[in-house]
Formats: structure tokens, C-alpha cells, sequence
């Protein structure tokens, strides 16, 4: 994933030093026919990596170069990814190119966010819409019949390689993997979150995988189409929540849009939550909006309270990706959402605030109106979910 990395001054390992050359030397060429060679020697040693699940030396290179060269770190990070999430294999001696894919579901409810079996009739109709609006003709693909929370999905570059691998024949066969539910990990309880169903999708090599990569293709179109006709078939698995379809894609690319689009949605629904949990209109709200800070500006995490309490009710978390501590636009466009949502009162701190969490509980601590970093507590006879985001 591409996002901000502790850098360490200590000694690189042999293949993370070469990683971090090779994607020096790639991202300072000056001409395809160079750019072939780097990305042949980068592409053998990043799959000799995963092949070995050596994570430390991805991250070793990573965070060196995100210090010291920021379009070499891209370079590196896109192709780290490309080798994780894409296969490359023959069939009948015709070469056939595969990518793994995520779709992203933003939800919340007031109850938990279901991780789950997919039921037969929820993947045929997901595969049917799929194969009708978000992939391309002549595709083959497997769903994967499991309603993912964050964390129980693949940890990593290699583990992602790995558990891609063992979806390609299924894709060529064009049938669904099931994996064992009673195994996952169990995954905790928020207000809001996200959910991903995931899909191996296969074809020949050098024709297209997706519906807009086709001449009469479009994205929006598809986003569209995807929400309309492939929400319904998960209303079932969804009961008691309110979610939103984000556009299928590659699993990393997929899996940082709905990091960035999970802020804003958040916001919105911790005002429904509030609407319902405490039977108070929007109006009635107030919000507190502060800078959280570690080495550097990490997040910002937004406070709620009733108009005229001192005491927080509910809590979000608002991370930063990639260089958006620069912009110094997050606050604004926080307090532009909040106050679409009907939020009453919008209080924003400028000082410093420390990146702290309840010692007992590990819950982030969140800005109330006098500056001070406090537990979000709902009033006793209102527990719902932990208040606060994943």
C-alpha cells in the first residue's frame, strides 16, 4: 500500500539495497527501451521476493526510498504490487494474463458489520452482474465466497501473492472458491467500515479484463450499473446496515480508494448513527475537528457532543494518505461535510494534539470543545458498536 512509511537509517539487506537501486535507475531512465531493461531485472528479483515472502526487504527498500526519492518509492510500490496481485501462466500454450480484484463495500450500522459466507444465490447474482457491467467479454473469473473485513485480508505482499495464486485455476474454470468461514480470524466491531468480496478474473494476454477497457466502455457508467443492479444481491447478507458499492478494481488500487472514499462516508454515517442512537436531530450536534500528531501529522479525529455537552458521544478517526499533510485542505473539507450532514456546530483546534489512546480500552482519544483529549462514551441505556472508525 502506498502511504506515508517510518523511515530507518539502518543497514539495508543485500536485496533491498538492489530493490531500491533498480528502481532508481528506472524511475531516472530517459527512454522506453532503458525502462524495459530495469523493469525486467526489478520484475525477476520482486518475484524471486514474494516467491520467499521476504516482506523486510520490500519494506526496507520502501522506506528508504520514500526519504530519499519519491517517484523511484512509486515506481518500486507499483511494481511490488503488480507482482503480488497479477499472474502471468499458460494454457493450451496461449498465454493468459490474470489479476486479482477487490469490491469494495462502505457500511454501518448501528448493529455489528456482517463477516460472512457468501450464500449460492448472492455470488450467481454477483457474477451475473459482474460479468454484465464490470467485466469484459470473454473474461474468466472466480468470486471468492467470503464478505472480508480489513483484517482478514491477505497480510501483505507475499501472503497477497500466495492467496492469489491459489484462486488462477479456479478463475480459468471459470467457477467460485470457498474458503473455510470457521476459520477466519474474528474482526472487531465499528460503527462504520468496510467489506470486501474478492474475484480472480483471467484472459488471453493483450485483451481486455474490463468492461470500460472495451471501445463503448465507460467507468461511471459501470460504477453505476455496479450499484444498481449489484447492491440488491447483498441486501440479505447486509441486514441493518446502509452501505455503498465502490467500483470493482485491482486489489491494491481498489483497496486504496476505499481508504480515501471510508472518511467522508464515515462522517456521514456517525451523524445517521447519532440520529438514531440518540433521537436527536442533526442540529442538535456538535462537532470538534483537531490535528493528531506522532512524529508528524498523522490524522484527525473528530469529536462529537449534544449542543451545549462538554461530553463526546461518538468518535471518528480522519487518517492522512499520501502527501495530504501539504495541502492543509483536510480540515475545511471536513467542516464542509459535517455541515451538509445538518451538523450544527463545527469547533476547529489548530494546536498540536498527541496521538493518544485509552489506556484500557485502546480506543483513540478524541478533541472535546475545550481542547482537551477525552474518551467518547454514549450515555449509559445507548450502547451501540465502539464508537469509533476502523
Amino acid at each position: 500500500m502506498k502511504r506515508r512509511r517510518l523511515y530507518t537509517r539502518h543497514r539495508l539487506s543485500r536485496d533491498a539495497e538492489r530493490l531500491a537501486w533498480l528502481a532508481t535507475g528506472l524511475a531516472d531512465s530517459g527512454s522506453r527501451v532503458e525502462d524495459s531493461f530495469w523493469e525486467g531485472e526489478l520484475s525477476a528479483l520482486i518475484d524471486k521476493l514474494l516467491q520467499a515472502n521476504d516482506e523486510e526487504a520490500f519494506n526496507q527498500a520502501l522506506d528508504r526510498l520514500y526519504e530519499t526519492h519519491s517517484r523511484a518509492y512509486d515506481e518500486l510500490a507499483d511494481m511490488i504490487e503488480a507482482g503480488a496481485e497479477a499472474g502471468r501462466f499458460m494454457v493450451d500454450g496461449q498465454p493468459q494474463a490474470g489479476l486479482l480484484l477487490a469490491l469494495p463495500i462502505l457500511a454501518w450500522s448501528r448493529y455489528a458489520i456482517p463477516t460472512r459466507g457468501l450464500p449460492k444465490n448472492a455470488l450467481s447474482g454477483l457474477r451475473s452482474q459482474l460479468a454484465a457491467h464490470v467485466l469484459a467479454e470473454g473474461t474468466r473469473f472466480s468470486l471468492v465466497d467470503y464478505l472480508f473485513s480489513p483484517d482478514q485480508l491477505p497480510r501483505g505482499y507475499g501472503e497477497t501473492r500466495q492467496f492469489a495464486a491459489g484462486l488462477w485455476p479456479a478463475a480459468l474454470e471459470n467457477r467460485d472458491f470457498n474458503v473455510e468461514a470457521k476459520k477466519m480470524p474474528e474482526t472487531a466491531a465499528f460503527v462504520s467500515d468496510v467489506r470486501y468480496i474478492l474475484v480472480a478474473v483471467a484472459a488471453s494476454a493483450g485483451r481486455p479484463l474490463f468492461r470500460w477497457n472495451e471501445p463503448d466502455g465507460d467507468r461511471e457508467k459501470a460504477l453505476a450499473q455496479w450499484r444498481e443492479q449489484g447492491g440488491p444481491n447483498l441486501q440479505s447478507m447486509m441486514a441493518g446496515c446502509a452501505y455503498e458499492l465502490l467500483l470493482p478494481d485491482a486489489y491494491f488500487a481498489a483497496w486504496r480508494q476505499a481508504d480515501r472514499e471510508i472518511r467522508p462516508y464515515s462522517l456521514r454515517a456517525a451523524v445517521a448513527y447519532l440520529q438514531t442512537m440518540l433521537n436527536s436531530p442533526a442540529g442538535l450536534l456538535r462537532a470538534v475537528i483537531a490535528p493528531f500528531y506522532d512524529r508528524w501529522l498523522v490524522e484527525y479525529r473528530i469529536g462529537f457532543a449534544l449542543a451545549g455537552s462538554e461530553d463526546l458521544v461518538h468518535g471518528v478517526v480522519w487518517p492522512l494518505l499520501s502527501t495530504e499533510e501539504e495541502s492543509g485542505e483536510t480540515p475545511a473539507e471536513i467542516e464542509r461535510i459535517l455541515h451538509e450532514a445538518g451538523v450544527g456546530e463545527v469547533i476547529l483546534h489548530s494546536q498540536r494534539f498527541p496521538l493518544e489512546y485509552c489506556d484500557d480500552c485502546g480506543a483513540p482519544l478524541y478533541p472535546n470543545p475545550e481542547g482537551e483529549s477525552v474518551h467518547a462514551e454514549m450515555p449509559e441505556g445507548e450502547e451501540g458498536p465502539p464508537a469509533h472508525l476502523h
